[in-house]
């Protein structure tokens, strides 16, 4: 193998050494995800506070990520390569914020816990469900490279809204119908929130893979349908 192989097939293992570790950042988030919506229905204080412990190995990994991106950046890459190094540097920051909204569901859970149990956790449940799924398929699409995949789950980002925004309503109507249920409803209020900003980068990972597959070809449009800004309750 001459010098110029051998620095191809360096440059393409630590390629695929990157997308892997974007791959397992994201296992991780999904996993906080995940807990921090069991949390909430188990009322587990002591578990909800090993999940915001948890935050700072998915914060570490995106530090040690952007290290390892700048020492590909500067080893000459052509377009796709480019391409590839940008991507690296956007997704784990995607991935981060989403570590961090799942650790806010989880802080938000044990203020939730001094209320007695809401009929809603069922709503926040399925919302959260829906962000499983909008993350696994992304980071399938990412590592896949698969362009169809990542404009479905772009797509799907509308059905999220829309039930963020079903969720919304029927809080405010239940905050107007009790003021007692002012305090718990806006604790779940801003977990919804964290959960449907969740699905908003999901998105970006999506446009993400668009980009590295396709370069600046033109996204189609998108459906959006978070209609809270002017929701007011039925």
């Amino acid at each position: 193998m001459n010098t110029h192989e051998h620095i191809v097939k360096s440059y393409d293992e630590e390629q695929r050494h990157l997308s892997g570790e974007i791959v397992r950042m994201c296992d991780m988030a999904i996993a906080q995800l995940e807990a921090a919506l069991d949390v909430v229905e188990r009322r587990d204080d002591r578990a909800a506070e090993r999940i915001i412990a948890n935050d700072e190995a998915i914060d570490a990994l995106e530090n040690s990520l952007s290290h390892d991106v700048m020492q590909l950046a500067l080893r000459g890459p052509m377009a796709r390569d480019l391409r590839e190094i940008l991507a690296a540097l956007r997704i784990p920051s995607d991935i981060e914020r989403i570590g961090d909204y799942a650790a806010n569901v989880a802080k938000r859970s044990i203020a939730l816990n001094l209320s007695p149990p809401m009929p809603h956790i069922t709503g926040l449940r399925a919302l959260g469900k829906l962000a499983v799924r909008q993350l696994r398929e992304v980071i399938i699409a990412y590592r896949d490279n698969d362009a169809v995949l990542a404009l479905k789950v772009r797509e799907n980002d509308a059905e999220l809204d829309e039930q963020y925004t079903a969720l919304f309503r029927e809080l405010l109507t239940y905050m107007m119908e009790d003021p007692r249920n002012i305090t718990p409803c806006t604790h779940l209020l801003f977990m919804a929130k964290n959960l449907e900003r969740i699905g908003d980068h999901a998105t970006n990972i999506a446009e993400n893979v668009w980009f590295l597959v396709h370069g600046e070809q033109p996204l189609p449009p998108r459906d959006k349908r978070d209609s809270t800004s002017s929701a007011l309750p039925l």
